[in-house]
C-alpha cells in the first residue's frame, strides 16, 4: 500500500473513535509497526490535520476537520446504500427522506458521480407491509431524544391496560420489525422500555430532563450488559 493510502486509512481509524487511540492499537489495525504510526501521525500534523495526543497516551482527531472528496470502495458503497434502504423501511417519513438526501449528497460530492452505481446496487432489505402508527410516534420520540426533552405519552401495555406517563427518552432501538423506546419513567421512577406500536398519543414537553442523556445511556448499558460497540 502506498504511503498516501496508509495515511487515509489512519485518518479513517482516528475518525472512527471518540476517545484517544494508542499507537499500538492503530498499528495492529493497519498492520504496520508503531514506529510507522508515529511517523504517519507526524506527517498528518505537518499536512494540517488537527491530531491531538502523544506517545503512550493516544491520539485523537479534533472534530470539524474535513478531507477532500474520496472515492468509495465497492464494500463501502454497498454498505451506504443498504443502510439507507433499511432506514427508508424502518424509519419515519422524515428519517426516510433524510436517508435519500444523504445518499444524493454523497453520490455527487465524490470525484466520480456515483448515482448510477448506487441505483444498481443489488442489496435489499426485507419488504413488508408498512405500519402507519410507527411513522406517527417515531419522529416525536426521535426529536425528544435529540433535544433531551421530556415526552408525555398515553400507553397501552401487553394486556391493553392504558396509562399516562411522562418519560425521558434517551434511546430508540429497531428490533425484529419493532421500534422500542428506552426512557426513564417518572411514574415508575425507573428505566422502562416502551413499544412504539403501543403508544396511543405522544405530546412533546418543552422541558429538558434533569439527567444528561449520556448518563442515562451509560446506566442503561450497564444495567443490561450492552457493550459500547453494540
Amino acid at each position: 500500500m502506498s504511503r498516501t493510502g496508509r495515511l487515509f486509512q489512519l485518518m479513517d481509524a482516528l475518525r472512527g473513535n471518540r476517545h484517544p487511540v494508542t499507537a499500538a492499537v492503530l498499528a495492529e489495525r493497519l498492520g504496520v509497526s508503531e514506529r510507522t504510526i508515529y511517523r504517519d501521525i507526524a506527517a498528518l500534523a505537518e499536512l494540517g490535520a488537527p491530531v491531538e495526543g502523544s506517545a503512550g497516551v493516544g491520539y485523537l482527531l479534533k472534530s470539524g476537520f474535513f478531507l477532500p472528496p474520496l472515492m468509495f470502495g465497492a464494500d463501502e458503497l454497498e454498505a451506504l446504500v443498504l443502510g439507507a434502504r433499511w432506514v427508508r423501511r424502518q424509519g419515519d417519513a422524515a428519517l426516510a427522506q433524510a436517508a435519500t438526501t444523504a445518499l444524493a449528497k454523497i453520490a455527487t460530492a465524490t470525484p466520480k458521480d456515483l448515482r448510477d452505481e448506487m441505483a444498481e446496487t443489488s442489496l435489499w432489505v426485507p419488504i413488508g407491509p408498512m405500519q402507519p402508527e410507527f411513522e406517527t410516534f417515531v419522529q416525536p420520540a426521535r426529536e425528544a431524544i435529540r433535544r433531551q426533552h421530556k415526552l408525555r405519552i398515553r400507553y397501552s401495555d401487553e394486556h391493553g391496560q392504558p396509562s399516562e406517563r411522562t418519560v425521558w427518552p434517551f434511546a430508540l432501538a429497531y428490533i425484529d420489525g419493532r421500534r422500542l423506546l428506552a426512557a426513564w419513567c417518572e411514574l415508575r421512577d425507573a428505566q422502562r422500555h416502551f413499544r412504539i406500536d403501543r403508544i396511543r398519543a405522544a405530546d412533546p414537553i418543552a422541558q429538558r430532563y434533569p439527567t444528561p442523556r449520556h448518563v442515562l445511556i451509560r446506566n442503561w448499558r450497564a444495567e443490561h450488559g450492552i457493550h459500547e460497540d453494540s
